[in-house]
């Protein structure tokens, strides 16, 4: 199988099993038992460490870390947290239209408590349109939402220009950067984010676990109510296994790693452009300026669905539209957004790829991608119109 779906969920390195493995069967104390006995404290001494890897990446503290079960949690958090927090007289919500499900969702249950929403549009390439998110975001915004990367196109927002109109109207600033954590920079210390998401099944680590940075000072109030762990900010026992496997991700997350992806993914836009005629991009057109492991083509005449199934059967998994989105038989919200057709939308296929794929299948894929859509065609309605 050639898996190049791993935007949805990345195979977990064997060094981050081997990380995780002692902590099942060897320190599987908890580590809020740090006070009673020293199993307990060993284990607290693992999830420090994990802690301490993780925020230095960020360029944050160890102490603005919480640890999550995962990126929904962590978005859930930091919108209800922060909107719960700020105070009768900011109440808006902001967040752009291409946000993953989590977090416009989110935002959307916010809006029914009473908290006003503005979702700010994006142009053809998925970018937020600053004019009018400066437009939405005033004195009485509490929190914006901004993802890092686009989990279907890959785009990556300016959020540069996003934290400095924030800081400017006084609204917190959220980020999603699930998708984008150690694949680009994120430096908390140069964008001023009050609060970022990041999560470990994206980047070869084990499900279940993700973070929340919460800038020092930041006003935020817990969801999930129970013991005081994780800065009084998250009840639940700690996951030790899986934080120090987080850990182990991110350590061993390096710009070689990265620049390899990336070459993978102009390769594969080159062979499939050349392969199968009139493909579309979809996405900024800039590698550069979307996540390297994202490559996002629509194949005109063709069903997206109908594709994904046919490369299954020979071997290759990929998706049509965004994994959370794909049992709709509506098009891609994150397409529509972009004011691409209804038919782009649905003959859209996602290929996202890692460190673990070879050239090899590049090369494989981009072949069946050809053998595919022409035999569709062949029997595809619209192409005969054509």
């Amino acid at each position: 199988m050639i898996y190049l779906d791993n935007a949805a969920s990345t195979r977990v390195d064997p060094r981050v099993v081997e990380a995780m493995l002692p902590f099942f069967t060897e320190t599987y104390a908890v580590a809020s038992s740090q006070f009673s006995h020293t199993p307990g404290i060993l284990a607290k001494e693992a999830l420090d460490r994990a802690r301490s890897v993780i925020a230095e990446r960020l360029g944050a503290g160890p102490d603005e870390i919480v640890f999550t079960s995962g990126g929904t949690e962590s978005n859930n958090l930091a919108l209800k947290g922060a909107a719960a927090a700020a105070g009768p007289k900011r109440k808006g919500i902001v967040c752009s239209a291409v946000e993953h499900t989590s977090v416009l969702h989110t935002c959307r249950a916010l809006e029914k408590r009473g908290f006003p929403l503005a979702v700010v549009p994006v142009d053809g390439e998925g970018f937020v349109d600053l004019n009018r998110l400066e437009e939405a975001v005033t004195d009485q915004t509490a929190v914006v939402s901004v993802q890092q990367g686009n989990q279907e196109v890959g785009t990556l927002q300016p959020l540069d220009a996003v934290a400095d109109l924030c800081r400017k109207k006084g609204a917190l600033l959220h980020v999603d950067a699930s998708l984008s954590f150690t694949q680009t920079g994120l430096d908390v210390r140069s964008i001023p984010a009050n609060l970022v998401t990041v999560t470990a099944h994206k980047m070869h680590g084990p499900k279940g676990i993700g973070a929340l940075y919460v800038r020092k000072g930041t006003a935020l109030e817990k969801i999930q109510h129970g013991g005081y762990m994780e800065n009084d900010l998250r009840a639940g026992t700690e996951n030790v296994a899986a934080a120090v496997g987080f850990g182990k991700a991110v350590e061993i997350a390096d710009d070689a790693s990265v620049e390899s992806v990336r070459l993978l993914q102009k390769r594969l836009f080159a062979l499939l452009l050349e392969a199968v005629p009139d493909a579309q991009v979809n996405g900024p057109a800039d590698p550069a300026k979307r996540l390297c492991g994202n490559v996002n083509v629509s194949f005109p005449f063709v069903e997206g669905e109908s594709v994904v199934l046919h490369l299954d059967m020979k071997g290759i998994a990929v998706i049509t539209g965004s994994a959370c989105f794909s049992r709709s038989l509506e098009p891609s919200y994150v397409m529509m957004a972009m004011g691409y057709s209804h038919e782009r939308a649905h003959g859209s296929i996602r290929f996202t790829l890692s460190r673990f794929n070879t050239e090899d299948e590049i090369r494989r894929t981009a072949e069946a991608c050809r053998e595919v859509v022409e035999a569709l065609r062949r029997i595809s309605p619209l192409a005969k119109k054509e």
